[in-house]
């Protein structure tokens, strides 16, 4: 199963400068638990936001740069490759026990890879941010609100927030 994760302010503002706008270390966290033995799916530049390999996954890196190496991760040059190597990935697990594709980013990684996904994960900060990347509009023809938890900010998380699953449709 393909799935689309990320944090998106009201107006839809993923980041800015190849950063994360808001401190919200329960995101963090229901990111990590949610990922951590699966497939992760990410463009270059979301790659170097991170700075490193994430650990305890499977790591494809999609880059224009077909000489780039990244040591404890796959490189490939488009989505196409990055969903067929974690075919490839999956393919040595039995059907029971294969890992779910989680794509993490950046905005042109979301662009070309939400009409191939089967379910969203959307943590929706409660504030409005300046940025230069963006998450796309949710149809509400293509996807159907399955859950929706709200948590207020607190000492530790500077926003009000919400966890909210959407499944698609068709």
């Amino acid at each position: 199963m393909i799935n689309i994760v990320v944090a998106t302010a009201k107006n839809n503002v993923i980041g800015a400068d190849n950063k994360l706008l808001w401190h919200l270390p329960a995101d963090m966290r229901f990111f990590r638990l949610l990922t951590t033995g699966h497939i992760v799916i990410m463009g270059r530049k979301t790659y170097d936001s991170i700075g490193k390999p994430l650990p305890n996954r499977e790591n494809i890196i999609i880059s224009r740069d077909k000489k780039l190496n990244i040591e404890g991760c796959y490189v490939v040059n488009s989505l196409e490759r990055a969903l067929e190597k974690s075919q490839s990935i999956n393919s040595t697990f039995t059907k029971e026990s294969q890992k779910e594709v989680f794509i993490i980013g950046g905005e042109q990684i979301y662009q070309l890879s939400i009409n191939l996904c089967q379910k969203l994960y959307i943590t929706e900060v409660n504030a409005n941010f300046e940025g230069d990347a963006f998450f796309p509009k949710i149809d509400p023809f293509d996807w159907k609100e399955d859950s929706r938890e709200s948590y207020q900010k607190d000492e530790k998380n500077n926003f009000d927030y919400e966890f909210v699953v959407y499944n698609r449709i068709n």
